[in-house]
């Protein structure tokens, strides 16, 4: 039996799509109101300010992100498998457009200009991904996986980088490709011969 979206859903579902298209300045609420059909004050009733759905929305999507991360450390026991399975879910969301671009990562592109409240959000999801890379890797080299130019931690940041400067070169380009083209090699290198 499928169960129906709430509105609240609908409604982070629509400002999530139209975050990754245009961010945070790029849609209101009467955006919102035109793609799902109701009145915006419908909307103001279950979240108060842009701010507030934006926080929500954030937080929904660190707690997918979160849950998909540790689901990888339970049932994906190598470091390389792990690191694989990631920039793998990326390339697939970018070539079927399900999820082309980072919503948190769209978000940074604007953080001076995003609420406290929000910005908040976003850097701690970005520390959070930094910490799993950082395990992941840490592992990888303690298992002989992988070799490692810099700390853990450095590289954790720079695989980061590597991983969102090539989503916005996929979407710049409009070639999906090109994920996996600038993706591929850096995992490639840190891969122990």
């Amino acid at each position: 039996m499928k169960s129906i979206a709430s509105t609240s859903d609908k409604i982070l579902d629509v400002a999530q799509s139209l975050i990754v298209a245009g961010g945070y300045n790029g849609f209101s609420y009467a955006d919102i109101s035109d793609a799902i059909g109701i009145r915006k004050a419908s909307i103001h009733h279950h979240f108060p300010a842009k701010a507030a759905l934006v926080a929500v929305l954030v937080d929904r999507y660190v707690k997918q992100a979160e849950a998909g991360l540790q689901s990888l450390r339970e049932q994906v026991a190598s470091p390389a498998d792990q690191l694989q399975f990631y920039t793998n879910y990326w390339h697939r969301c970018i070539r079927d457009a399900s999820q082309p671009f980072c919503v948190c990562a769209m978000l940074a592109s604007e953080m001076q200009m995003l609420p406290d409240e929000v910005a908040s959000r976003v850097r701690a999801h970005f520390r959070n991904l930094a910490a799993w890379l950082t395990l992941v890797l840490q592992a990888g080299m303690e298992q002989g996986l992988f070799r490692l130019d810099k700390r853990p931690e450095e590289q954790a940041q720079m695989l980061m980088a590597s991983v969102h400067g090539a989503m916005l070169s996929a979407r710049a380009l409009g070639d999906p490709e090109l994920f996996i083209a600038v993706v591929g090699p850096e995992i490639a290198r840190l891969r122990a011969a």
